[in-house]
């Protein structure tokens, strides 16, 4: 089991825990090298860097950015950025001024199917409203006894062709990999395991990735097999991408991988932190 682990969440976006608690609870379980990656947000930084130097673990500055591709909505993580940096933090604060149109979206249409308050309800678990999205929901459909579980609700509300989906236009990858890179970071496709595409798609996803700026890609994901697993060495291997390790933790006891517990990535992979260590981007 790895001690890296560049990929988790915090109440600043869809986590449930503080940034202090998350990263406490990584250090916990022997992490070295943390990252918080909150969805299109950098408001929980500087608390997580403080708390990683008491705990005396090593911390990079992180975000989760929405893009939208083609028909795809895909993640890109961004490392070792400065979270100040005007471009990025614009493009940010674009990217969440839609999020509450989008959850009321959500709302109405959940409606139609018999299930009320959505909106309410999902604001009640979200503090920051201008956060709010698709797991906040899924926590206030579970919290409310309409479903067991949030990976369920996902399966039968949330996600494309069902009843409480509502799509959106995110940032472009340009913008997303531009943003990241201005900001002195290094721009990772997230979790590609969980995209719904072929190797075809997959192939021209990577080379406008790239393109743009782009250089690594999550290898080790809580949402990876172990098959996935080499899948993705091998793809970094061979488009000549850095690796990345990340648990993509929200909350105990919503499944996956528990925060600062990554699989080892395989020996043929290049660590993206490596490179951030010889850049000076991360924090003691």
């Amino acid at each position: 089991m790895a001690t890296v682990d560049l990929h988790f969440h915090s109440l600043f976006s869809d986590g449930a825990l503080s940034p202090a608690e998350v990263i406490r609870r990584g250090a916990e379980r022997g992490a070295t090298l943390l990252a918080l990656t909150d969805h299109d947000c950098t408001a929980g930084l500087a608390e997580a860097a403080a708390t990683a130097r008491e705990c005396g673990v090593a911390f990079l500055n992180g975000v989760e950015i929405s893009v939208s591709w083609g028909k795809h909505t895909v993640h890109i993580v961004g490392l070792g950025i400065d979270p100040d940096h005007d471009a990025l933090a614009a493009g940010l604060q674009g990217i969440r001024d839609g999020r509450i149109n989008r959850a009321r979206a959500m709302a109405e249409s959940l409606a139609r199917v018999g299930i009320e308050g959505a909106f309410e309800g999902a604001s009640a678990l979200c503090d920051n409203l201008e956060m709010i999205g698709r797991t906040h929901v899924a926590r206030y459909l579970v919290s409310s006894g309409h479903v067991k579980d949030v990976r369920s609700v996902f399966r039968k509300y949330l996600t494309p062709g069902k009843p409480g989906y509502v799509p959106h236009e995110w940032a472009s990858l340009a913008d997303a990999v531009g943003w990241i890179c201005s900001a002195g970071g290094i721009a990772v496709i997230a979790h590609p395991g969980r995209y719904d595409m072929g190797r075809t798609l997959t192939e021209r996803l990577i080379f406008d990735f790239k393109d743009a700026g782009g250089e690594a890609i999550e290898v080790a994901s809580g949402s990876h097999s172990l098959d996935d697993l080499h899948k993705y060495a091998l793809i970094a291997q061979r488009y000549d991408l850095l690796a990345s390790a990340g648990s993509d933790f929200h909350a105990p006891g919503e499944g996956g991988r528990d925060v600062g517990r990554t699989d080892d990535l395989p020996p043929i992979c290049r660590p993206v932190w490596q490179r951030l260590l010889e850049n000076g981007r991360v924090l003691a």
